[in-house]
């Protein structure tokens, strides 16, 4: 029997080589070249034509011609995830959703299937567990799952087959990385296999309509498995933040051709799965009986949604040569631009002091707006004096010190004053018009007057 060809392809970018470097040609990444086989074509009667295109040949019409009308939706029965999504699954959608093993992907999934399952005819794939596995996860979730049809099965054109067979409007195939083709001949979770199964599921959805949720598996960088076209191909993609040790499970959007990307669904595992937080700024704000140094309220924008977190400080004197610059739920790059600001433009020094800075509730801040809060956390957690009750802030600070304005503005102190916040620290350019029914608005140019205008109301 002739020895199978091999080349080496590349897990992030797919970029393929005849031999083995350790940086990758096509995207310069290192260490990302691993062994494949090469395939060869072959066809079988679920199986499509390569390159067949998802639609008929349409003729060339002018933009204005064309009739924009909404896309359908309809909702999983989960508030929170149907946030996410942008407000419900969509008809022929292709949706990727990944995170930390254990997390609750699955739970989630099958929770929302069951709801679905009522309205629609939907199909639960498995390729990790058993049925036997998953009808004990539906009775201990205490889901009313009578109407949902599940199939054990890895192989994609028996998947394929009874897609065709069944005519589900829903489908989950749990997950992409355990399917394999038999048109290729490497093993599951392969570049090709992952490439080839999610490409052809993909046609599938958009020629019949069917909404395919796909579940992939995430790397030890928490990025999802597999080669970046992945992500490329599919509609939505989402992510699950969280740590294991926590009950709140955070899934965000990062790809959304129907909705707004970095939207945020809160939820809470419990006995009974996952079940959405209708308050989630009560998640990430500490309960102290008395205001504390170096506790300072942001407003950040996840999406469309305002959410109140507290962003903690504390300043130590330095033991070591180089001091400490640690960050958890923010960039740490950025922490060391805002301390040379408050050198620069404030006169506060913190060259031999060690800073840490914290998110409460492990949330992962990635606007700027944040700025302006570390830096009153830090002053408060240096000069042991907290901030006042009632306190909140947001704000890009610039390196020449001066205070940027945030988006959506209006929306953020609106979520302030509604959970009882009075007194508001903003940049100038965010400053409402008309006056905020119980909040005090102080309005700032530069980070030296925020400084002087805290020390007036401390």
């Amino acid at each position: 029997m002739a020895k199978a060809k091999t080349n080496y392809t590349c897990t992030e970018c797919g970029g393929t080589s005849s031999k083995w470097s350790g940086q990758c040609p096509s995207c310069q990444q290192w260490n990302t070249m691993v062994e494949t086989i090469v395939e060869q074509g072959g066809n079988n009667r679920y199986s499509q034509p390569q390159h067949m295109a998802l639609a008929q040949t349409a003729p060339v019409l002018s933009l204005a011609d064309i009739d924009a009308i909404d896309v359908p939706r309809f909702g999983t029965g989960i508030e929170e995830f149907d946030r996410v999504l942008g407000g419900g699954l969509v008809a022929g959608g292709v949706v990727l959703i990944g995170g930390d093993p254990g997390i609750g992907k699955s739970t989630l999934l099958l929770q929302a299937l069951a709801n679905v399952s009522h309205l629609k005819k939907v199909l639960y794939v498995s390729g990790e567990e058993s049925g036997a596995q998953i009808a004990l996860r539906a009775k201990r979730l205490n889901i009313d799952a009578r109407d949902l049809k599940l199939q054990a099965e890895i192989q994609l054109e028996k998947i394929l087959g009874t897609l065709a067979d069944l005519k589900p409007e829903v489908a989950v195939i749990d997950s992409i990385q355990t399917v394999y083709s038999d048109a290729l001949s490497s093993a599951p979770g392969s570049v090709a296999q992952v490439r080839e199964c999610a490409a052809q599921l993909t046609r599938v959805a958009k020629q019949t309509g069917i909404t395919i949720i796909l579940v992939g598996h995430v790397t030890k960088e928490g990025a999802l498995a597999g080669p970046r076209v992945l992500e490329h191909i599919v509609d939505t993609v989402l992510y699950f933040e969280g740590d294991n040790h926590s009950s709140f499970r955070l899934v965000r959007a990062i790809k959304n051709r129907f909705g707004a990307v970095n939207e945020l669904g809160v939820f809470a595992m419990t006995e009974k799965g996952l079940k959405g937080v209708s308050n989630p700024s009560a998640l990430f704000l500490s309960q102290h009986d008395n205001q504390v140094p170096g506790s300072c309220v942001m407003v950040t924008q996840e999406g469309t949604r305002p959410l109140l977190v507290e962003i903690q400080a504390l300043v130590d004197a330095s033991h070591l040569p180089n001091a400490r610059r640690l960050s958890v739920g923010l960039e740490q790059n950025r922490l060391a631009m805002l301390l040379a600001v408050l050198h620069r433009h404030a006169g506060i020094a913190a060259f031999d002091q060690d800073v840490f800075i914290n998110a409460v509730g492990g949330v992962k801040i990635t606007e700027p707006a944040a700025d302006l809060a570390v830096l009153l956390a830090i002053n408060s957690s240096m000069r042991s004096k907290p901030l006042p009750r009632g306190f909140v802030v947001f704000g890009e600070v610039g390196l020449a010190g001066e205070i940027r304005p945030a988006p959506r503005g209006q929306e953020r102190l609106r979520e302030a004053a509604k959970l009882g916040f009075s007194t508001a620290m903003i940049p100038s350019a965010n400053a409402p018009k008309q006056p905020i029914e119980g909040m005090t608005i102080i309005a700032v140019d530069r980070i030296d007057d925020a400084f002087n205008k805290l020390r007036e109301i401390q």
